[in-house]
């Protein structure tokens, strides 16, 4: 019922792309949600990371204007709330979406003003996570998120995130960002242990991330497991996303059974409901089905999902209470 780790850009329906190319004088390669679904979703022969990430482009040509972030992200707002949701934590790179010259100020303004249009319409608590990008010559683009994020920060961003090609471009690579995101107090995850292994995670506990995005090979590094116990740093862990990447050769080999057991706090995600062709539900489904977890063992998990959201006290216990009284129900509704 809390989503961590979500992605503006991957979580936005074919229907919705549609309504966007058109608010936004874009031409698609198709003109129906069925002919366009097969360029949003990934296939069950999907590589690798790299090739995951390729999804992307079609949805961020109908993000490049003011009017259609805001609109992204308020009915990415609807769908949460319709799917039973009760908060979650939206991501994306403002630095993606200057292609037709707008500010990254000017990005972050939008999406925040479609942020607040959603909570008020569907009283669903939300917010913005701006991910900074792994790449050569991102420095100043890096820096200037940042900055934006501490602008912010409490109206309507909460955090900040380091995404992109991981394998390509190691976590150390970034410290600088992080320091200043460290000095300026904006709280920060880390994408890691997903294309590249336990190491990444390692240096991004060493940057001072307070969760890290999927973190799913920290499983190879015992000392890592440990340190993540140690400090209670969440992993945002995404099921199908993780297994569509191969970060995770085979559902059995997915280590969830491995961190509980180890006494790492876990979350579950979708990272992407569209590229990934999934939701909420389906993810603790599908964990359930895939370990025999129980009930009590998800609702758990859902709880520590609430518990490291960065939100006020006030609200995480609130979620709590709705998780502690909704979620059988929700787990199993269709």
């Amino acid at each position: 019922m809390v989503d961590l780790h979500l992605h503006l850009d991957g979580s936005l329906t074919a229907e919705d792309i549609l309504r966007l190319a058109e608010c936004a004088g874009v031409s698609l390669p198709c003109q129906t949600a069925d002919t366009l679904r097969p360029l949003l979703e990934v296939t069950p022969d999907c590589r690798d990371l790299g090739e995951y990430l390729e999804k992307f482009h079609l949805p961020l040509q109908v993000l490049q204007a003011e009017e259609t972030l805001a609109l992204a992200v308020y009915l990415l707002i609807k769908r949460l709330k319709n799917d039973g949701l009760c908060y979650a934590e939206i991501r994306f790179a403002p630095q993606l979406h200057q292609d037709c010259g707008l500010t990254q100020h000017q990005v972050v303004d939008a999406a925040v003003a479609g942020l607040n249009k959603g909570i008020a319409e569907f009283a669903f608590p939300a917010q913005l996570i701006l991910c900074c990008m792994r790449g050569s010559d991102n420095e100043a683009a890096n820096t200037e998120t940042v900055r934006i994020a501490k602008e912010f920060l409490g109206s309507g961003v909460c955090a900040v995130d380091l995404a992109g090609n991981e394998f390509a471009y190691p976590t150390e690579a970034f410290a600088e960002t992080f320091q200043l995101a460290s000095r300026l107090e904006v709280p920060y995850i880390i994408h890691a242990g997903e294309a590249a292994g336990a190491e990444s995670v390692q240096q991004a506990l060493l940057l001072g991330a307070k969760r890290i995005g999927h973190g799913i090979r920290s499983a190879e590094n015992p000392a890592v497991v440990a340190a993540l116990a140690e400090k209670k740093i969440p992993l945002e862990l995404c099921f199908t996303s993780n297994l569509q990447t191969k970060a995770v050769a085979k559902e059995e080999a997915f280590p969830l059974c491995h961190f509980l057991a180890q006494g790492v706090p876990v979350t579950v995600n979708t990272d992407n409901m569209t590229v990934s062709g999934t939701n909420l539900r389906r993810e603790y489904t599908l964990l359930q089905e895939t370990f025999s977890l129980s009930a009590d063992t998800l609702k758990n998990i859902a709880l520590t999902a609430a518990s490291n959201a960065f939100i006020p006290e006030d609200l995480a216990k609130k979620l709590k209470a709705q998780i502690t009284q909704r979620f059988s129900q929700w787990l199993s509704a269709q």
